[in-house]
């Protein structure tokens, strides 16, 4: 097998391109568009398909170099941070402690579903826990972690079954999401009763009438940059107490901190939060970081261990899909905002945060904004999943 590295920048510009792509692909299906399939994911399945045909072809495998989709995530999760208001999160309060205990309480079921699946299939049940929580919920990041523990099982291609696992999930993640959103929207007749600005994007109507400048964006860059280092500092802070956030998480939280004491301590400041030009900045990092993500992904890694884990991810989209309509959304109020976060779960369930988003962008984008839904799950993804979703994996794999 030969290997074609492309380099940052390289990746960078066809992640554009991509994007573009993916703009005029769903343009131009009817579906794509009902369904809020957001545009970076129908380019970026694309590209993967694209790179699965020349690796067939010319056994040649293309490998993208994804520094710059770090700078993106943190740029995107800054910006969110910056956009919450205290007003937010306190009125954010029940439904986040709702939201926590359901997504605690789906890593236990993505597990059984998992160990289930895996008994189905007669494969040993830590594959079912690799195609549960330490993959789906869990991500890449976790999947790999996990597989070496889990090798030691004898599962020997563990690794494998995690990353292709960890693949998957993050394509249905990516599809399933907006048509959730969109049967609830339609079956309930929701629609968005407010004036908040979009914390994520801009409406197709504003892309077209919005008012945006150099100045703005210049205005945006600096806040986003400043709030960014100080998320920096906060982070070798916070590890050298010795314990581990990743960098996006303290950046976050530096955003949400500044954006709430500004008002404060400097109230005759211009605080760009809420406007248009940081909603097109936090949608352009988010963009190209899911561009970037599926472009990238080696689709023909996963045909060594299709079998199984079919019947496993197979179970699990359907258990997300009724976990989402008949407990989450009941119990998150049956509003507008509640459909909402139930496409963002469904990208945060089988995918990772940024596709939740993702997702919940698309669907705001045509319907209109949900700002606490952006403050909500964020939060209950970056501050208590991966601790619980660690807990859980042991007890599965022990089972």
């Amino acid at each position: 097998m030969n290997e074609l590295v492309v380099d940052s920048f390289i990746t960078f510009t066809l992640s554009i391109i991509v994007y573009f792509v993916g703009v005029k692909i769903t343009h131009r299906v009817a579906f794509l568009r009902k369904y809020n399939i957001p545009e970076p994911v129908t380019g970026g399945l694309f590209a993967a398909l694209v790179a699965l045909v020349i690796y067939l072809t010319t056994d040649t495998a293309i490998t993208y170099k994804l520094d710059v989709r770090d700078i993106l995530l943190i740029y995107f999760f800054t910006g969110i941070g910056l956009n919450a208001k205290l007003s937010d999160l306190i009125t954010g309060g029940k439904p986040l402690l709702i939201m926590l205990g359901l997504t605690l309480s789906y890593i236990v079921v993505q597990n059984v579903v998992g160990i289930s699946g895996a008994l189905l299939a007669g494969a040993p049940t830590q594959v079912g826990v690799l195609g549960g929580s330490a993959s789906l919920i869990g991500g890449h990041g976790t999947a790999i972690a996990w597989s070496p523990e889990i090798a030691k099982m004898g599962v020997d291609n563990a690794l494998e079954i995690g990353i292709a696992s960890a693949t998957i999930g993050l394509i249905l993640a990516s599809l399933i999401g907006g048509p959730i959103a969109q049967f609830l929207i339609e079956r309930n007749k929701l629609k968005f009763s407010g004036h908040e600005e979009p914390s994520v994007g801009v409406s197709f109507k504003e892309a077209e009438t919005g008012t945006i400048n150099h100045t703005n964006l210049m205005a945006v860059f600096l806040m986003l940059h400043i709030t960014i280092i100080i998320g920096w500092f906060t982070n070798q802070f916070v590890n050298d107490l010795g314990l581990k956030l990743p960098l996006f998480v303290t950046c976050l939280i530096s955003g949400i901190v500044l954006s709430n004491l500004q008002p404060i301590f400097l109230p005759k400041l211009n605080w760009p939060i809420r406007t248009k030009a940081l909603a097109v900045i936090s949608e352009f990092s988010l963009s190209l970081f899911l561009a970037m993500s599926l472009m990238s992904m080696q689709l023909w890694t996963i045909t060594s261990v299709a079998g199984p884990l079919m019947l496993i991810l197979f179970l699990q989209t359907i258990a997300a899909i009724l976990f989402i309509l008949f407990i989450l959304f009941p119990l998150m109020g049956r509003s507008y905002q509640a459909a909402v976060l139930s496409s963002g779960f469904g990208g945060f369930a089988l995918g990772a945060t940024p596709t939740a988003i993702a997702n919940m962008t698309a669907v705001t984008k045509a319907h209109g904004p949900a700002p606490l839904a952006f403050i909500i799950l964020p939060l209950v993804a970056a501050f208590f999943v991966d601790i619980a979703n660690a807990f859980v994996i042991q007890i599965a794999l022990n089972f």
